[in-house]
């Protein structure tokens, strides 16, 4: 899924599973991506809330205030968190914006469009009650991807975020997707395969061996791994 996200955007996810676990909180929801997307502070998304008027360190606060820190006593745990529902809903709103702005790429500023979309997650509301409307900001953002500020224009400087390396040309489908869904919310694992862009397999013969068996067979041949996070079932 992050793959076409930009490397601010990617930082963002990231900081935003950090706030998560220093809150001893069980999964990432949409205030830990808030969260993240301040801690990044460089993005199109933080600017775009500067623009606004909003004090970052405030919105911080209110988000930090309105969440808490968990009272459960947890071993902080290893490895990816899981996403919640809300947060994924989030992820997925954010690829519709991308869309929509006509780009292939996810960047901070579509992430924080989607939180103020999926108004019943705690950022959004958090978002909402600092009275900051989606229009505005969707307004805002589409400004500063183009050079410009409300009131002054600074020799056409550009806040506009650097998308992800580009798939070499050799390995670009020819002509127009017939699954641009697809293309925008999965991954093509086969693709990534034939491009040498997967991580290597250690010390799974074992399970390899079985998903193969299960996919040889006539009928019930539906693989399903599971695990903890950070086990390897992707890569397998």
């Amino acid at each position: 899924m992050f793959r076409k996200f930009t490397q601010r955007a990617r930082n963002a996810v990231l900081h935003a599973q950090e706030e998560a676990k220093q809150l001893n909180h069980p999964a990432i929801g949409t205030e830990h991506i808030l969260l993240g997307l301040l801690r990044e502070g460089e993005g199109v998304g933080a600017k775009a809330l500067l623009s606004l008027g909003v004090d970052l360190e405030k919105l911080r606060e209110e988000v930090t205030k309105v969440m808490g820190e968990s009272n459960t006593a947890r071993e902080q745990q290893a490895g990816d968190l899981p996403i919640t529902p809300r947060a994924k809903k989030v992820f997925n709103l954010a690829f519709d914006e991308a869309r929509l702005q006509g780009v292939n790429y996810v960047g901070t500023e579509h992430l924080l469009l989607a939180l103020l979309r999926e108004e019943e997650g705690v950022a959004g509301q958090v978002l909402i009650s600092m009275s900051l409307k989606l229009d505005e900001v969707r307004e805002q953002v589409i400004i500063l991807l183009g050079g410009e500020t409300p009131s002054n224009h600074q020799g056409g400087q550009s806040y506009n975020e650097q998308p992800p390396t580009p798939v070499p040309p050799q390995s670009k489908r020819k002509g127009k997707s017939k699954t641009p869904t697809l293309d925008a919310f999965s991954r093509d694992l086969t693709q990534d395969a034939t491009e040498g862009r997967l991580d290597p397999v250690i010390g799974r013969n074992r399970e390899i061996e079985r998903v193969i068996q299960v996919l040889s067979r006539r009928t019930k041949n539906n693989p399903v791994l599971i695990g903890d996070p950070g086990v390897g079932k992707t890569a397998i």
